[in-house]
């Protein structure tokens, strides 16, 4: 069963919390972090991407930059901008995005269910970017960011955080990209209690929905701290990670797209024709068109856009990987006809998160940077949980969640 813990949450003062909170790092280039927070002296971004504060030819994971985030942080701390709780609380965190509103408890998970896979996966990660996170970890000594996991929906849960919900929040506002954020601090000790043991007696697993490398890095940390420490009882704080838990069922997952730099030596005209073998092709002409359902894909092509329904579909009894689109547009077109094998090492395809719209995918064909554009519709929660519980991964790049986390609203020291 999964471990869901209390703590005393570093968090910042109420009238700052809307200047902090920014968007997760791994969503930004460094150029655009240093844009977003160009006048904000606030933004978290200077904690979760530091390099920002030093000349841009600066190596973003050189020790200089994990040494200023840290920096930064402590001076937050030292000034009382970033206050710890005096008791161990759980969280409620809301987002509110284009008129729905997902509800997360926010707080601590174990690195034990990690290791155990109680906290069940759905991608690979790399060893680099684990490696950054964990960097960033060791030496400020914090969790600085959540991760987004899913819970299967339990309804004593979901009555809980409505009767929370109906206090004023610790924190109440909308951001630039007109995304609304409240966050209110559980403090009723029974409650906190009750929680805990509802997800330690009926919730088997969670799932990562978003930031395997952050979970990864969080948990790995941990675990180094077990072994080094002679006097590990379980019970430190390096045995916990800061994660929000969402129930699956009020989740968005939108689509995440393809763009490919050329046809292989491909003209348009065979390029359709062997896309023909397929799929069923119909030409839409120049208005967006958005795949209708599962196995129905977009692509746009020299100007044109084009409806793509695939031919043969994996029976429902089949591996869950075989059945997923992202699988059938690798195997059916980006490998067989344009060549591309290895989508986490090619340099001739690149991916567009839903978030940024099909228009996107229009403008970088349209420019002449890349050829051709597939957008593909969303995978469903059913499907990723699927595949996390048979123990197998998802293709790269196949799900995007919106809205991603506000990080800087709850901190956790490993100490």
């Amino acid at each position: 069963m999964a471990i869901l813990k209390s703590f005393r949450g570093y968090r910042p003062k109420k009238e700052l919390a809307h200047l902090i909170a920014s968007r997760p790092y791994d969503v930004l280039s460094s150029d655009e972090a240093r844009e977003e927070a160009r006048d904000n002296t606030w933004s978290f971004l200077h904690i979760i991407k530091p390099e920002i504060d030093l000349p841009p030819s600066t190596d973003p994971y050189s020790e200089q930059v994990y040494l200023k985030g840290k920096e930064n942080l402590y001076r937050l701390i030292h000034e009382g901008t970033f206050v710890q709780d005096d008791k161990p609380y759980l969280y409620v965190y809301a987002q509110t995005y284009f008129e729905k509103t997902q509800y997360g408890i926010v707080g601590c998970a174990s690195v034990l269910d990690y290791m155990n896979n109680v906290i069940r996966k759905h991608e690979l990660t790399r060893p680099d970017k684990e490696e950054d996170r964990k960097k960033h970890i060791r030496m400020t000594n914090f969790n600085a960011e959540p991760v987004f996991f899913a819970h299967p929906p339990h309804e004593e849960i979901e009555n809980i955080v409505q009767q929370i919900i109906r206090s004023e929040p610790e924190y109440d506002f909308i951001a630039a990209d007109n995304i609304g954020h409240k966050f209110w601090v559980i403090r009723q000790r029974a409650v906190i209690t009750r929680l805990e043991e509802i997800f330690a007696t009926e919730i088997p697993f969670t799932y990562v929905a978003d930031g395997h490398h952050r979970t990864a890095a969080a948990a790995l940390v941990g675990d180094e701290r077990r072994h080094l420490d002679p006097k590990h009882t379980g019970q430190e704080e390096y045995n916990y990670f800061l994660a929000v838990l969402f129930p699956s069922d009020q989740l968005t997952i939108l689509d995440y797209n393809r763009v490919v730099k050329d046809l292989n030596d491909l003209s348009t005209g065979q390029f359709l024709k062997k896309i023909n073998q397929s799929f069923v092709v119909d030409c839409k002409g120049k208005n967006i068109y958005r795949p209708a359902g599962l196995h129905n894909f977009s692509m746009y092509l020299d100007g044109q856009w084009y409806s793509l329904t695939a031919k043969k579909i994996a029976r429902q009894d089949s591996d869950p990987i075989s059945r997923l689109d992202v699988t059938i547009l690798s195997e059916e077109i980006l490998s067989k006809l344009l060549g591309i094998n290895d989508l986490r090492k090619s340099q001739r395809i690149d991916f567009v998160g839903g978030g940024r719209g099909l228009d996107e995918l229009k403008a970088r064909v349209d420019s002449g940077e890349m050829e051709v554009a597939f957008a593909l519709f969303p995978v469903t929660m059913e499907q990723l949980m699927e595949i996390a519980d048979t123990e197998t991964v998802m293709p790269p790049k196949t799900t995007w969640f919106e809205p991603k986390l506000r990080s800087g609203l709850v901190l956790h020291c490993l100490e």
